[in-house]
């Protein structure tokens, strides 16, 4: 799994196109629940406006957790979905985007409803501050005690952190290492310790 990126903080953002005003909003969301919940606050804050469109999608862009997104109303295709096409196209995860619009008296048509959209979008994300984030693979390394300083070593060369380590008849690490790192650490402890190592692999995130 290669690294992605995710939205930092929340951002506000405001444009019009012909009388129309597009208020944005990008939120840091890590769940759907979260994402609909904060989807309800705006829905009652502008209880005014003509529409309230919405995209979101959790984790890495190119392998999502899960998406979805609302047209609110507007002719279907013309803003949820476009909504989304900049988050992903943008590398932008673990995002919600709302716009709220207020209709000018001008109408925008399919294609200029999808410009308005995208584009309110696009400008919002333009400001915000992304996080690389680096999946993990976390592991359990059962070894006798005489390897310990060894898997140790190991663990700090691929970048690993030390999560925990009981002490029975063997001595086992929990470990979280990079999981572009994990097969290489897992074949290098046991190779190093001429097969005492026993690995199992725990799960990604």
């Amino acid at each position: 799994m290669s690294t992605y990126t995710i939205l930092a903080h929340a951002v506000e953002n405001m444009t019009e196109e012909k009388n129309s005003d597009f208020l944005t909003f990008l939120h840091p969301v890590t769940s759907r629940e979260e994402a609909m919940t904060q989807v309800d606050h705006y829905r009652q804050r502008y209880t005014d406006a003509n529409h309230v469109c919405w995209a979101y999608v959790i984790g890495n862009t190119r392998q999502p957790q899960t998406q979805a997104f609302s047209d609110a109303g507007e002719p279907s295709g013309t803003a949820g979905k476009p909504m989304l096409h900049v988050l992903t196209e943008r590398d932008v995860g673990n995002c919600l985007a709302v716009v709220v619009r207020y209709f000018g008296g001008v109408k925008l048509g399919a294609g200029g409803l999808v410009r308005a959209y995208s584009g309110a979008v696009s400008e919002a994300v333009n400001s915000a501050e992304l996080i690389e984030v680096v999946p993990s693979t976390e592991l359990q390394v059962s070894v006798g005690f005489a390897h310990e300083a060894k898997i140790r070593h190991l663990a700090n060369q691929y970048q690993g952190n030390i999560l925990q380590v009981d002490y029975q008849a063997d001595v086992t690490l929990h470990i979280s290492l990079p999981a572009t790192q994990a097969a290489l650490f897992a074949q290098q402890a046991v190779n190093e310790t001429a097969g005492n190592a026993l690995v199992n692999f725990k799960n990604n995130k």
